[in-house]
């Protein structure tokens, strides 16, 4: 990793025991967060809350993490296991200056991250990212000082899991769900002993798979990345929708009565039909990344809702929202938006509008899923060992030429992740047969020249 610098799109993220994520950086990460918090706050003492996920490395790094806060005479306000947007709805409940969540969302156990909201719920911008790592990295923060009745104190949160159940319940106008038939996949994550009660309480019955974290299972062949069990159940069981949710509960993908996959894209798709037709849409407006099908942006056309495209990550699409005042956005990974009532993707949010509209409309998830087809998709990961301007690579002809072959039947997009040394490559086109050979040639073409 790049030492100099550690934010990528979603935190700080990495192998928990190795660089960034050790406990020796990890207490400079928090002490560097404080520092950062102390000086806006005119020196007064800040205050922080630290959530996380139920990976095994969560209380190494939550004990560092905490560590370092208080040495720099900040206050943290601990509250367990629980979701990336319960931590951003605490930290505005709680009225406390920062929320740090301890999460590597959707990675494999072995990995952990720290993400940090702000007092208004919001990932913190880029400036004060880069604040936070000059400390981290350069001027490292001193506390000498600090001693006696100067430091910091911990306390333990136990209303916290209450709090979010009822906010989420709350986004439904707590409507009942009572009759729908629910199959719930919590990915062994930091929702697990959130969202079956949420579900519950509004009155459906709710199938749970993958509530049993032991610090290691945690997205294992489970979850929003791998859907295939919990389809399998709700056909077994005949239940009205399936939902998997990640690690830490920031996306969600559903899939309908007949096990068939519904996924970001479908939802936002459904949803703003849906806000649009109750006026509610503001702007006649919704806001997705340049990774969302190209079949959605045929279906919104059918209903002259304008779309308006960011780079791949949700704090881009955040950002265009709240710029803009537009209350539907997200991405088709799952991380949905709904403005009107939380700051960052929610998971259980999000399935909760979806149910609310099979439940008004009393229709079936896969009548309502046919509002969008989704053109044919390929997607291949390719591991680099640098990334290259691909402009600048031989391999920029070739994807030309594949672009001009696909025409306004498809499109090519060719980007590295935000998160790991990886270059994607995406087509959309007709057939599927065509792209993938398409696509293939196109990771060739990249491998030969940076691949690993």
């Amino acid at each position: 990793m790049n030492m100099e610098k550690l934010f990528g799109t979603d935190g700080i993220r990495g192998i928990a025991n190795t660089f960034p994520m050790t406990p020796e950086v990890v207490l400079n990460i928090g002490k560097a967060t404080a520092h950062v918090f102390k000086e806006k706050n005119g020196k007064k003492r800040p205050k922080l809350v630290i959530g996380r996920d139920t990976r095994l490395s969560g209380c190494m790094i939550e004990n560092a993490l905490t560590s370092g806060i208080l040495s720099v005479g900040a206050d943290v306000f601990l509250v367990g296991h629980m979701p990336t947007p319960a931590i951003a709805h605490v930290t505005k409940s709680l009225n406390v200056d920062a929320g740090m969540v301890i999460s590597a969302s959707h990675n494999p156990a072995a990995d952990n991250g720290i993400k940090i909201f702000s007092g208004d719920g919001y990932k913190l911008s880029d400036d004060v990212e880069e604040e936070i790592e000059k400390y981290i990295l350069t001027e490292k923060v001193k506390t000498e000082q600090i001693t006696g009745g100067f430091i910091g104190n911990a306390y333990s949160i136990d209303d916290a899991k209450g709090r979010y159940i009822e906010f989420a319940k709350a986004s439904m106008k707590n409507l009942s769900i009572r009759g729908l038939k629910i199959v719930l996949d919590c990915a062994n994550g930091a929702a697990y002993n959130t969202a079956p009660q949420v579900f519950r309480e509004l009155g459906a019955e709710v199938i749970v798979l993958n509530d049993k974290p032991d610090g290691l299972n945690i997205n294992l062949n489970c979850g929003a990345l791998h859907p295939e069990i919990m389809q399998e159940v709700v056909k077994k069981e005949k239940a009205d929708i399936g939902i998997a949710l990640d690690g830490d509960a920031d996306r969600v993908i559903v899939c309908d009565e007949k096990g068939n996959n519904v996924d970001g894209d479908h939802i936002i798709a459904i949803c703003a039909m849906y806000l649009k037709e109750k006026g509610a849409l503001t702007k006649n407006c919704v806001v997705t990344t340049i990774m969302t099908n190209k079949g959605f942006d045929i279906a919104m056309d059918t209903k002259n809702i304008r779309i308006v495209k960011t780079k791949v990550g949700d704090r881009y699409v955040i950002d265009e929202m709240r710029k803009k005042g537009y209350v539907l956005g997200g991405e088709q990974s799952g991380h949905i938006i709904f403005s009107n009532y939380t700051t960052t993707g929610d998971g259980i949010i999000s399935a909760l509008q979806l149910l609310g509209i099979m439940k008004e409309k009393g229709e079936k998830l896969s009548k309502l899923a046919e509002c969008m087809k989704s053109l044919p998709q390929v997607l291949i990961n390719v591991k680099v060992k640098e990334k290259k301007d691909i402009d600048t690579l031989e391999v920029k002809k070739h994807i030309r030429k594949t672009e001009e072959k696909l025409g306004e039947k498809g499109r090519v997009l060719v980007r590295y992740s935000g998160t790991e040394n990886l270059c994607r490559v995406m087509i959309e086109g007709e057939y599927k047969k065509e792209i993938q050979k398409m696509a293939n040639e196109i990771a060739q073409g990249i491998k030969r020249e940076i691949g690993v």
